[in-house]
């Protein structure tokens, strides 16, 4: 789907990423190596401005829609998953804009270098204090954390006087800290076996403090300042749809890699080109109808999502469709990289194959909380008309 750059010329967000893929392609042996969205491609995706892409114009953002978003991590991913996971994260963070004050939003987001990271936490408080807050804690897995100047940190439980604050339901009262990267001291604990070069450390502060006008929680109503359609979609579903297209990307690359495989390769012996094998060409068949399946439901309740919170707002089942076709693509997702891996046999087990990294990948986004199978759960109750475990 097409935007509109300031010219008010249209604006093919895919196309732009379509033409990065050489230069991310090229990179991705360094990417891995130095555990980091290199700098060039960095510089790249921003002089494009798909960090930007769903920011609202008005920020000075693309005002994309969230098919565009999807579509463009999944191009991105095919070329390295890594760039598209980090991508990923800091446009679903834009979202932020849309819960604080104008003045700041710009201040973080309006640079043309303008990103965030943050993360889960591991233990975090923010105590009341004149004008702000007084910060302790850690957090782990700031993806993307090198190339972005501001960071957020999670869930710090607000304290007054020492206790909790809680809220109308008895619950205690959540906030995100934003403050500049230099503020906090980093730990490099991100040694996995996928993902590498999303770079995502450990970061902690100690008595910080945070002004009030820089913090908010994600969808909090009484922070919304902006009432576009990109801030009725909750944060965590759009960093769902970010993350399904790292799946669909992989898969697709995948695929592609074991095809191009099978037309030059033999198998048993006397059993000639592994394309020609009966077998083979089932399983191919089987998954590709499974991936383009996958991908055509998602682009379905995309579409009508970001079409339902441009009007009305989308209802529970509308939601609870839309995680069904999120987890679903990362599911079907990973059905197709194993396959095309596991087919390959040794083709596939040596550093530098098209098929090893991707498996390693694939296998490090499915520990993230958008592929875990309780979403089906949460899914599935509220298409029975139930609470869901989980907002959704």
């Amino acid at each position: 789907m097409l935007a509109r750059d300031e010219q008010n010329k249209p604006v093919d967000w895919v196309a732009r990423a379509r033409a990065l893929v050489p230069l991310i392609e090229a990179a991705a042996d360094r990417i891995e190596a130095e555990r980091r969205i290199v700098p060039d491609v960095v510089a790249a995706l921003h002089e494009a401005g798909i960090f930007h892409m769903l920011l609202p114009p008005a920020l000075g953002g693309g005002g994309a829609d969230i098919v565009a978003f999807n579509q463009v991590i999944e191009t991105i991913a095919a070329a390295d998953a890594s760039t598209a996971w980090c991508l990923g994260q800091q446009v679903a963070s834009t979202q932020a804009a849309g819960y604080l004050d104008r003045k700041i939003a710009r201040e973080v987001f309006g640079p043309p270098h303008g990103a965030v990271a943050w993360g889960p936490p591991s233990g975090a408080t923010a105590k009341v204090t004149d004008g702000g807050y007084v910060v302790n804690g850690r957090w782990r897995f700031a993806s993307g954390s090198g190339h972005c100047p501001w960071i957020g940190g999670h869930a710090a439980v607000v304290e007054r006087d020492g206790k909790p604050r809680l809220d109308d339901k008895g619950r205690p009262v959540l906030r995100t800290m934003l403050f500049r990267k230099e503020r906090a001291a980093w730990t490099d604990i991100w040694h996995t076996i996928g993902l590498r070069g999303t770079g995502s450390n450990q970061y902690e502060v100690k008595d910080l403090f945070v002004p009030d006008a820089y913090t908010t929680w994600r969808d909090q109503p009484s922070d919304r300042t902006d009432d576009g359609p990109l801030f009725n979609i909750p944060l965590l579903t759009l960093y769902g749809i970010g993350f399904s297209g790292v799946g669909l990307g992989l898969a697709r690359a995948s695929l592609d890699a074991f095809m191009t495989l099978a037309a030059g390769k033999t198998g048993r012996v006397g059993r000639g080109l592994m394309r020609d094998n009966p077998v083979i060409q089932s399983e191919v068949a089987k998954v590709a109808g499974g991936l383009h399946a996958a991908r055509a439901f998602l682009r379905d309740m995309l579409e009508e999502i970001w079409d339902a919170v441009n009007k009305d707002g989308a209802t529970l089942e509308q939601r609870a469709r839309l995680r069904l076709a999120i987890t679903g693509a990362l599911d079907q997702s990973v059905v197709v990289v194993d396959f095309a891996y596991t087919a390959a046999a040794t083709s596939a087990i040596f550093n530098g194959s098209p098929l090893e990294r991707r498996f390693r990948d694939m296998h490090t986004v499915t520990a993230q909380g958008q592929a875990h199978m309780s979403n089906f759960e949460s899914a599935g109750r509220a298409l029975f008309g139930l609470e869901p475990s989980q907002r959704l």
